[in-house]
């Protein structure tokens, strides 16, 4: 199964799947948080999801790491909107680690990452690139900004080439 066909809830409550919100493309999902450290970086997806045609950068919010995504769905959607202009795509949120993983997780955490560690996440803004096809290629831990090198390069070995 792709993981493009999992089931999945969107942050206004309707049910999807990865396919319905990346169309024929790949997509990053990064697990999210309002209140972390790294929260600017939602600057830099979002920039990235509107730079680069093709490419849907889905955020998945999760209050597992020092609960630093307390907020309702509402509250989540409004600080994303009106702090960091966040177009892209938000799921409800999720957990990540632990007996209640999601699906989605389940898989993405077996993930190998640039250094051949998988296992749980660490941290909020962590990062997996999946492909087209709902395959999941890359692994980027938290402190890789969005617009690092390592994920521009990878994304655009995803995407066809200009005509």
């Amino acid at each position: 199964m792709s993981l493009y066909d999992l089931p999945l809830r969107t942050l206004t409550g309707e049910q999807t799947t990865l396919r319905e919100l990346a169309g024929d493309g790949p997509a990053l999902i990064v697990n999210v948080a309002s209140r972390c450290g790294l929260t600017p970086q939602y600057a830099r997806l979002e920039r990235l999801h509107e730079q680069t045609p093709g490419l849907t950068v889905i955020g998945v919010p999760c209050n597992q790491f020092g609960g630093q995504e307390p907020g309702s769905a509402e509250e989540i959607a409004t600080f994303c909107s009106a702090t960091y202009g966040v177009t892209f795509p938000i799921l409800d949120k999720t957990e990540v680690n632990g007996p209640g993983r999601s699906a989605l997780f389940q898989e993405l955490t077996g993930v190998l990452d640039s250094e051949g560690a998988a296992g749980d996440v660490q941290w909020n803004f962590e990062k997996w690139l999946v492909s087209a096809q709902g395959a999941p290629v890359a692994r980027f831990r938290p402190m890789t900004e969005p617009d690092s090198p390592e994920i521009v390069e990878a994304v655009k070995q995803l995407l066809p080439a200009p005509a």
